[in-house]
């Protein structure tokens, strides 16, 4: 099995490791325990990377400690393969997440964590938080257009768990 490109494994539970571009993002979804259930079904089975627009794959669904996450991201004439581990997985009352580290053919080097937790007030809310750097030459040579490229997805997996209203009819 493929090593971890990085030695900081889990570091998105706590403080960030120096080194590495830091992202920390949240985003209101929803409010209610309904919304988080679905959140948290949806975020285990990688829809929010699939609703983003990535093409996803993953080892085990719903994801777990382990898992395989292979992911191709359409940029342009060309796709990026992005291959991960899962390194930390977890569904309680409140709380649903997983978190992937990079794996050697990742353009990036570092970990990711997506968690969704219903808070007291009955909001919803959707966490990312990751570290990464450069892990191709070509990543190293358009890093400024990676990290906009890597902001803008973000922001699309955020908007991908946002509940939507129904209709009824």
């Amino acid at each position: 099995m493929p090593e971890l490109t990085y030695p900081q494994v889990g570091a998105t539970a706590g403080a960030l490791p120096d080194g590495y571009r830091h992202v920390r993002m949240q985003r209101t979804i929803g409010h209610g325990s309904d919304v988080f259930q679905r959140a948290a079904d949806d975020l285990l089975r990688g829809e929010a990377q699939r609703r983003a627009g990535v093409d996803i794959s993953l080892s085990q669904v719903p994801v777990r400690v382990g898992s395989t996450v292979e992911m191709r991201l359409p940029l342009g004439f060309v796709a990026f393969s992005a291959p991960c581990r899962v390194v930390w997985a977890e569904r309680t009352p409140d709380r649903a997440g997983f978190a992937y580290g990079t794996l050697p053919g990742h353009p990036l080097r570092g970990e990711e964590r997506f968690e969704v937790r219903l808070l007291p007030t009955g909001d919803v809310c959707f966490f990312i938080t990751a570290f990464s750097a450069p892990g191709r030459w070509f990543t190293r040579l358009g890093a400024p257009l990676v990290r906009v490229v890597q902001t803008s997805m973000i922001r699309r997996y955020l908007g991908a768990l946002v509940e939507r209203p129904r209709d009824d009819a």
